[in-house]
């Protein structure tokens, strides 16, 4: 049997006629582009960073543009009826990042004047909000028609300096200042959107412009970027077959997998599972399981803002909000929720909605590790690359559910990590071993300080064969730390839970910055 020939995988491609013209897979977002422009001339939407929103904004180009041979069997290609053509001047803020007040303006300058060679407009203004009013009302002129703006990425600029309380206000009044002529052209503007990842408050950054349409938590638009689940089993079931077939797996496996690793995202309540797209056409080029995501940039005012806040690792699971704390404005943060919500690094997964009391977790696998890895250094003082590889080590050991062999290859490399001023307590190095354990693949489940009736379990470690109990000490016993299991019969909670208990006592030296000694009792 020959075997079907399926489409290449649009792996980093941003142009929506590329993808279309090069015969690329295209998961269709018309309808959602439809909706868009039929709900409001000024919208805003706030995506991660590798979610689609650059391929959101140059599908809206082609469509104003009147591109109707691109939309031939999409959504849009069998509503739209009257096809118009519109002037669209699209801004990539993703470039002007590590930028200095007057390297901004300089740039701003420069994304204007390629709009204005594409419309011969000349001007010389200095003052790129100037300009752009200009610019604008030139090409209305021109064209005799209303003109698109799409910006995409309008928040990069400040990213960077988010966590800076000097650069974050100067940088911010540029970008208002860039922003501010949106409001006065409204008689010359058909329809605008904007793409970032940080919500910045509308006062901060489009002062005048009180008409803008947040879609970023509305149920209808939950899928506007990513890939669902029912997208992947439709669109890409070949693709799973091809992929299941290469790992030697099979489809059910594969697709379990795949969702164990990218799955999980839903930046609202109800939605579906959404799937990194970025990650997912990787794992179907390339067929494999990489940490995509976080390969391609961790943001280090990710950590710098984790710093902050003093946000322990095991904090970033099972968070409790309501809609107002972590789908805030960046700036002014009271927490670290927003910053980790909007950047993609939590994401929603239950709701009540009586009672606006959302819980947010990690998303997926991919995140997990890519977060944990991030952020071994700040408890070792070394280099993440050491830590990952005892932390493999770690995790053929716990394949075995050799936990004894674990704890001694944890041991050997405590040893070998510098002098960190906080390791004289007993929970720094519970972060320590949750960051560990957090990296091993196969781990179902992992909490810390789990109430039971009779006190607080330190970590809890569900594997698929065993569920481990650790009571952690320092400078005692791991005698001592064994009998305080027994003495509140903290497995009891666990009865129902359909596995071995494995209780694990275990004594940190702070003098040796390492584990001392543990016991090991299987029930």
């Amino acid at each position: 049997m020959e075997k079907k020939l399926l489409k290449r995988m649009p792996v980093g491609i941003q142009t929506y006629e590329k993808i279309i013209s090069g015969d690329y897979l295209y998961i269709d977002k018309t309808e959602y582009i439809w909706n868009m422009i039929h709900l409001s001339n000024y919208i805003i939407l706030s995506r991660p960073r590798r979610f689609g929103k650059s391929l959101l904004c140059s599908t809206l180009q082609a469509y104003f543009e009147g591109r109707k041979e691109l939309f031939e069997g999409t959504f849009i290609g069998c509503v739209e009826k009257e096809w118009m053509e519109y002037p669209v001047l699209r801004f990539d803020m993703s470039i002007g990042k590590h930028m200095e007040k007057e390297q901004l303006e300089r740039y701003l300058l420069n994304i204007l004047e390629d709009n204005e060679r594409r419309f011969g407009v000349s001007a010389d203004y200095p003052d790129p909000n100037v300009r752009l009013k200009n610019l604008i009302s030139n090409v209305y002129e021109k064209t005799g028609k209303k003109v698109v703006i799409i910006i995409d990425e309008y928040d990069a600029p400040l990213l960077d300096v988010v966590h800076e309380e000097t650069m974050l206000p100067v940088l911010r009044n540029v970008m208002r200042n860039f922003y501010s002529p949106l409001k006065a052209s409204d008689p010359y503007l058909q329809f605008v959107f904007l793409t970032g990842i940080t919500k910045f408050s509308q006062l901060s950054i489009f002062s005048e412009l009180n008409n803008l349409k947040n879609i970023s938590m509305r149920p209808d638009y939950a899928a506007v970027c990513g890939i669902t689940v029912e997208e992947m089993l439709a669109q890409m079931s070949d693709y799973i077959d091809e992929f299941a077939e290469r790992r030697q797996i099979t489809r059910d496996d594969a697709i379990m997998q795949l969702k164990h690793q990218y799955d999980g995202y839903r930046f609202t309540w109800p939605s579906p599972g959404i799937f990194n797209p970025y990650s997912l056409l990787n794992a179907f080029q390339d067929y494999q399981f990489t940490n995509y995501w976080f390969s391609s940039g961790t943001p280090t005012y990710l950590v710098e803002m984790l710093r902050k806040f003093n946000v322990k690792p095991s904090d970033i699971s099972c968070m409790e909000a309501q809609s107002s704390e972590f789908d805030a404005p960046t700036e002014g943060m009271v927490s670290i929720i927003p910053l980790l919500y909007q950047s993609g690094y939590i994401t929603i997964k239950d709701c009540e909605p009586d009672a606006d009391i959302y819980t947010l977790d990690i998303p997926n696998q991919e995140v997990r590790i890519g977060l944990m890895k991030s952020l071994l250094p700040l408890y070792t003082t070394t280099m993440a690359g050491r830590g990952m590889t005892m932390a493999a080590k770690m995790s053929l050991a716990m394949r075995k559910e050799d936990i004894e062999g674990a704890l001694k290859l944890l041991q050997a490399y405590l040893l070998t990590v510098p002098y960190c001023d906080n390791a004289n307590s007993e929970g720094h190095y519970q972060q320590i071993l949750y960051i560990v354990f957090s990296l091993l693949g196969q781990v179902n489940g992992l909490e810390v300080e789990v109430h039971t009736p009779t006190g607080r379990v330190d970590m809890v470690l569900k594997t698929p064969k065993n569920l481990y109990l650790f009571e952690l000490k320092l400078n005692k016993s791991a005698g001592a730390a064994m009998n305080q299991i027994d003495l509140k019969d903290y497995k009891s909670k666990f009865a129902l839970c359909c596995l071995p208990i494995v209780k694990v006592g275990i004594n940190f030296d702070s003098e040796k910055r390492t584990i001392g000694e543990w016991r090991i009792n299987r029930e």
